[in-house]
């Protein structure tokens, strides 16, 4: 299955160094930072493989960041994004509309286990424009992705509470919000409960493997 229509995709990266924050009381800055990065690029190994994709567009200001993202033939995208989350992808999806494309696909850089059979299965799912489509996060408080054609169809406000007013803010807009469950795009890695659930994962990710180096030197090659 590939996209049935012109979408972007559309991933925020704030800058590494200071990533993970809630992490601080289990792991050194340097891990935190080894861990965002490896996030990262589990969800461009992903989103890389998904047919059809228009583009991929990674919203940073962090120099190691942009280059792992033009490794992944990805975009950058350097508008507003010292602002904050929402900020940063209503910036991109500003630009998608001045250009004419037909929709956005964001999710955050922080969810490792994402696969592109999920990502593929949330396009597909996606109605016709206007449309929006969302995938919960797995305590159903924020909003791990977000399909939207055309673009910025409905007002964005990320956060820790994000969901329950997406669909809120999409009704008000008279698009129903089509909602997709999608455990590993579900998953995002705030805090040590969230580790312990990636390192069980049933599907390997370089996330995993980095943070199981780091508990285990003995599995270092």
């Amino acid at each position: 299955m590939s996209v049935k229509q012109d979408i972007w995709a559309v991933v925020p990266v704030k800058r590494l160094g200071v990533a993970k924050s809630r992490l601080s009381p289990a792991f050194s800055p340097q891990v935190r930072w080894g861990l965002a990065y490896a996030m990262l690029e589990d969800v461009l190994a992903a989103l890389t493989q998904v047919p059809g994709l228009a583009g991929i567009i990674v919203a940073t200001a962090d120099d190691d960041a942009g280059r792992l993202a033009r490794r992944h033939g990805a975009d950058i995208f350097a508008e507003a994004v010292e602002q904050g989350h929402t900020q940063t992808v209503v910036a991109a999806g500003e630009w998608l509309v001045r250009e004419g494309r037909g929709g956005m696909l964001t999710m955050p850089g922080d969810i490792p286990a994402v696969t592109a059979a999920e990502i593929i299965h949330l396009l597909g799912s996606h109605g016709q424009a206007p449309a929006f489509s969302i995938v919960p996060a797995h305590d159903r408080r924020g909003s791990n992705a977000i399909v939207m054609t055309p673009p910025l169809s409905i007002p964005l406000s990320f956060g820790n509470d994000s969901f329950a007013p997406h669909l809120a803010a999409a009704r008000r807009c008279k698009i129903e919000p089509n909602i997709v469950e999608a455990a590993g795009i579900a998953l995002d890695i705030d805090s040590p409960d969230d580790v312990a659930k990636l390192l069980a994962w049933p599907v390997p990710t370089r996330a995993a493997a980095f943070l199981q180096r780091v508990l285990d030197p003995r599995q270092a090659p």
